[in-house]
């Protein structure tokens, strides 16, 4: 009979730990207070070394492109993971900032927008939720210079 409960305690106990070995710190990912939503991490690797990319995301080549002329730069780089549109907004909210990006808006259709600027560019960072993982689109380029009004007005 005692053998028979230690058997079970151990059975128990292995299968405990294999199952929080198998989820590692998965569920236990830090939360955005503010939100309640899990935090994602930032990836090393970066097309642009200004803009993060959360880790775990694979960057797609044949629907990307990338030019940079002096300090001119254009470009939309696509990213697919997996993660919530909610966890991916709560990122960038966070993130681009730390790399001197102005957070203008978020715009919310299924979708989601998210706008930045500086100085001399603009980042729109669209969000799109798909059936196995989200999609990151990430478009940067030059901001429009501000054309100064003429005081007269024109006849």
């Amino acid at each position: 009979m005692k053998n028979s409960n230690f058997k079970f305690c151990a059975a128990v106990l292995i299968f405990t730990f294999c199952i929080f070995n198998f989820l590692g710190c998965v569920a236990f990912k830090a939360k955005d207070t503010s939100t309640g939503v899990a935090m994602l991490e930032p990836s090393v690797m970066l097309k642009f070394s200004d803009i993060p990319v959360p880790r775990g995301f694979k960057f797609l080549p044949a629907n990307s492109y990338a030019f940079q002329s002096g300090t001119v730069r254009v470009g939309v780089l696509v990213y697919a993971g997996r993660a919530t549109a909610e966890q991916v907004v709560v990122f960038y909210q966070s993130q681009m900032p730390m790399y001197n990006w102005n957070f203008l808006n978020v715009i919310e259709y299924g979708k989601r927008l998210i706008n930045f600027d500086r100085d001399s560019e603009s980042c729109v960072i669209s969000v799109e939720p798909k059936m196995l993982n989200t999609r990151i689109i990430i478009s940067i380029g030059p901001k429009q210079a501000v054309s100064k009004k003429s005081e007269k007005p024109v006849k």
